[in-house]
């Protein structure tokens, strides 16, 4: 048996996730929540400059999830689905195949992704992909209304964490030593993850990402 943990940004979705948010975002919200959006992208882009590019997408994941606060999960169905509506043409579709060819052996698969879990989560309904989604979390308080806030960011170090923490609590998997592990990911911020697991799977790398899979003579998954 293996666990299959894969990607989403530059891996099973090759489009930008930003801009089909901005997109969604500029028919559906309002002068307030776009202020928010907006206010928090100028943050992000400051943040960015001085801390790199990871910093940048944190920050701009917590201002978009501030646009959420006092809505249920039902209320917020719609948008996540807009967004998936949009996004599906850009899907890395070999990698569909692939996955859904791992389903078909039993294995159980991961969507492991800093972007936000209700986003991944109407993803993974509509490629009809059986999985589990660990990912950034939006917080909501004891009546179930989003509190605007989000859980840690997963991404790094962070997703090997998420995924270890899985592994300890997961009551349905036989014994670990039988089981091996695998990363489908693209960038350099996935190295821990590519590092940690049994199987790591580079896909579609840049030039620079592509010299760290030959220097560890990891896999390319490539169209």
């Amino acid at each position: 048996m293996a666990i299959i943990t894969v990607d989403f940004d530059g891996t099973l979705y090759q489009g930008n996730s930003f801009k089909v948010m901005f997109q969604v975002g500029k028919k559906r919200f309002s002068f307030k929540q776009w202020y928010i959006v907006s206010f928090g992208l100028q943050k992000a882009i400051l943040t960015g400059i001085f801390k790199g590019k990871n910093a940048f997408r944190h920050q701009f994941f917590k201002a978009f999830a501030k646009t959420f606060k006092g809505k249920t999960t039902s209320e917020m169905d719609e948008f996540f689905q807009e967004l998936v509506d949009i996004g599906k043409k850009e899907v890395h579709q070999d990698l569909v195949k692939q996955i859904k060819t791992h389903q078909e052996n039993g294995d159980t698969i991961i969507l492991l992704s800093g972007a936000l879990h209700p986003f991944l989560v109407t993803f993974a309904h509509e490629l009809q992909l059986d999985a589990h989604v660990l990912s950034t979390e939006l917080m909501f308080d004891q009546y179930g209304i989003c509190t605007g806030e989000v859980g840690p960011i997963i991404n790094g170090n962070e997703k090997v964490k998420k995924v270890q923490a899985w592994l300890e609590n997961e009551n349905t998997l036989p014994d670990r030593d039988g089981i091996t592990v695998w990363a489908y990911a693209d960038s350099e911020s996935d190295i821990p993850l590519l590092e940690y697991v049994d199987n790591p799977v580079v896909v579609n790398p840049n030039q620079d990402m592509k010299k760290i899979a030959d220097q560890n003579r990891w896999p390319v998954f490539s169209t």
